[in-house]
This record gives structure tokens, C-alpha cells and sequence, in this order.
């Protein structure tokens, strides 16, 4: 009986034995195959990059909605679902009013390509502007940029940056750090109305692109130089008179065009520069008056002129009787309307009939070659 029982238990044994063997064989060969298929090293960290993502997808989705100041269903799918999975090192460079002075660590991580004019990151590229608002200074251009940023495709430095015409030294390449990222199908613009004015800006343009396009908001010289004094006159109280300004000698009535306010007035000199460089195809101009009396209706020509579909229309605005220009319907999370500021719309000093007077004299041949030029008549006269 005792040597029986040895014999059962060591049989008993042995298949443990191979019982044990063969699932330490299976637990190997099962783990070699995960690792071969690279599931053993890319678990962890799959499931960080996924922790990480959440995170900061979540902060990049408010920061872009903030740049672009719309509610969520506004924005593209595209653009929704590439941030969902957006990376970290995405930054803001469309805060109104600020622009970074040099290239980030991020910036210079990135690749350019077709001759550095793009640069990809996770969720858009940075790109030179397919198209400018180069003017003219106190013609509406602050309103027509805002009301174009209510669209989803078009992006928009805050600030002006005065590239072509103060900050050329920097290079392209500064210039195109500033622009805000962008996704396909999206437009990237910006806005400086000096440009219009500068002699060497449409030849500094045309060397970046060509083929850009090119809006000029203009408004009836006289009014417009009134409006240019009256800001200048905000900011310094001690300024001489319009009239003092304007005229040469108050006797003859020579009219004064060294001074600012009234060359820029001068559409068809301007006007003139910028032909040598693009085709008449390539501007829209449009009126500063009608931005104000009819804003929607403006939009659509400006809309249809990028090569946008007409999202903004007349349920965007109402007519602000304060301070008589249009400002923007409360924008969805917003707890008010959006207008400009408070140094728009500001009543205009009373200037002598005479003077006034004397300025359409003298602006009108000017005006008349430049509907010529433009193909628009915009009744100034």
C-alpha cells in the first residue's frame, strides 16, 4: 500500500509538472507576440498620450474660440475635430492688440515648406495673408475687419503690423510668425491702412505674392480728413485749427497737401502706385458709407470677392443710434453686443462752411479719375 501511494502521487506530480510548463510556454509565446506587434511599449504610453490630449485639447479648444470669438457649431468640423487631438505646444499669436516680436521655441521646431510659406503644427499652418485691407486710415477698415472675423474661414491678426511699411527689415519670415494658424479652405488677413499710402508698399507686397488680394476702404476725402483731425486732435489738445492745417494761406485758399489728412485723400495718386505692380482684378474697394448704412450688403461684395460663401448678413447687426454706426449682435457666450470702441464715433469739431467747401473744389478731379480707375462712382460729389 505505502509504495502504491509514492507511485500515484509521483504520477500526480508530473502533470502538474506539464500542466505548468505548458501555461508558463503559452504566457511567453503570448508575450512575445504582443511585443512583437508593439502593443507591450506602446500601451503606456498610449494611454499618457491620451490623458495628455484630453487636457490639452481642452485648453487649445477655449483658447481658439477665443481668437475667433464664435460659439462651437460656428467653427468647421475640420476644425473641431483636429483640435480634439491638438498637442501642447500650440500657441495664440491673434490677440488684438499684441503680436510676438520674435520666432517661438515651437515656431522654430516647425518645417516650411513650398519656399517657407506655410508651417505645420497640429492644428493649421501658418501662412503668408491671401489678402490685405491696406486702407485707408479712417475709411472703416477697424469695422470691416471686425465684421469679417465673425466668418469661420477667415483668421485675422489682431493688431496691425505695419510690415510694409515700417518693420520690412525683419524679413518674411518675421511677418509670417505673426499670422494666425490656419486650417484648408481658411483665409489669413491682416489689416494695415498705411500701406495704401506708403510708396514702397505695393512693390514689397507683390514680392511676397502677387496674386494677393487687396481691399481699399475709402470714404469721401473731406469727411474722412475731418475724421483723421478729429482723432489726432483727442490725443493732442494743443493742435492748430483744421482750417490753419488745411489751407496754405486762408486768403487764396491754396490747399495744403503736405499734410497728412489731406494727401491721403488723394485716392487716385495712390491708387496709381499700386497699378504698376497688380491688376485692377485684384482690388475690391469698398465704401466706407455704405459699410455704415448698409453693412450686410457691403459684406456680401466683400464675402464673394475672397471666394467665401455669405455666412455674414443682416441677422449679425444692429444700428447703434449713439454712436451711428452698426455694431455686432451679442455673439453667443457673450453677455452684451459688440461694438467698436469708444474712440469710434466721435463728434466730428465744427469746421467753416468755406473751408469744407473749399476742400471738395479742390478734391473733386481727384475724385472723378478715381471712379474712373476703380469703375465705381461713389457719389461724392
Amino acid at each position: 500500500m505505502g509504495c502504491s501511494g509514492c507511485r500515484v502521487r509521483f504520477n500526480f506530480g508530473k502533470v502538474l509538472s506539464k500542466v505548468s510548463v505548458f501555461f508558463t510556454m503559452v504566457l511567453i509565446f503570448t508575450y512575445f507576440f504582443y511585443c512583437l506587434t508593439g502593443f507591450c511599449d506602446s500601451a503606456p504610453r498610449t494611454l499618457y498620450r491620451q490623458q495628455v490630449s484630453d487636457y490639452d485639447a481642452l485648453d487649445d479648444h477655449r483658447r481658439v474660440l477665443d481668437e475667433l470669438r464664435l460659439s462651437p457649431r460656428l467653427l468647421p468640423d475640420a476644425y473641431i475635430k483636429r483640435n480634439r487631438t491638438a498637442s501642447a505646444d500650440a500657441e495664440q499669436v491673434d490677440t488684438p492688440g499684441q503680436f510676438p516680436l520674435h520666432i517661438s521655441e515651437s515656431a522654430k521646431e516647425e518645417i516650411p515648406q513650398s519656399n517657407g510659406i506655410p508651417v505645420s503644427n497640429t492644428f493649421g499652418i501658418k501662412r503668408f495673408p491671401q489678402a490685405i485691407i491696406i486702407g485707408v486710415k479712417k475709411g472703416g477698415t477697424r469695422a470691416l475687419l471686425e465684421f469679417l472675423r465673425i466668418h469661420p474661414d477667415v483668421r485675422a491678426v489682431g493688431a496691425e503690423p505695419h510690415f510694409f511699411d515700417r518693420f520690412y527689415d525683419k524679413g518674411l519670415e518675421w511677418y509670417r510668425n505673426l499670422m494666425p494658424r490656419t486650417l484648408d479652405g481658411q483665409i489669413t488677413m491682416e489689416k494695415t491702412p498705411s500701406y495704401f499710402v506708403t510708396k514702397e508698399a505695393p512693390s514689397r507686397v507683390c514680392t511676397m505674392n502677387c496674386q494677393t488680394k487687396l481691399i481699399v476702404v475709402v470714404r469721401d476725402p473731406v469727411t474722412r480728413a475731418v475724421s483723421d483731425y478729429t482723432q489726432t486732435l483727442s490725443k493732442n489738445p494743443g493742435l492748430p485749427s483744421f482750417q490753419s492745417l488745411a489751407l496754405k494761406n486762408s486768403t487764396t485758399g491754396l490747399i495744403d497737401t503736405t499734410w497728412s489728412a489731406v494727401r491721403i485723400g488723394l485716392y487716385a495718386k495712390h491708387l496709381e502706385n499700386w497699378l504698376q505692380h497688380f491688376p485692377l482684378s485684384n482690388f475690391l474697394f469698398v465704401s466706407g458709407e455704405r459699410l455704415v448704412s448698409d453693412p450686410a450688403g457691403e459684406m456680401g461684395r466683400v464675402q464673394d470677392f475672397l471666394g467665401l460663401k455669405r455666412v455674414v448678413s443682416d441677422k449679425h447687426f444692429y444700428f447703434n443710434q449713439t454712436k451711428g454706426f452698426p455694431c455686432l449682435k451679442k455673439p453667443e457666450g457673450s453677455s452684451r453686443p459688440r461694438c467698436l470702441g469708444k474712440s469710434k464715433g466721435r463728434p466730428h469739431p465744427q469746421i467753416p462752411s468755406e473751408v469744407l467747401q473749399r476742400l471738395r473744389d479742390f478734391y473733386r478731379p481727384f475724385n472723378h479719375r478715381f471712379y474712373q480707375m476703380s469703375g465705381q462712382d461713389f457719389g461724392w460729389d
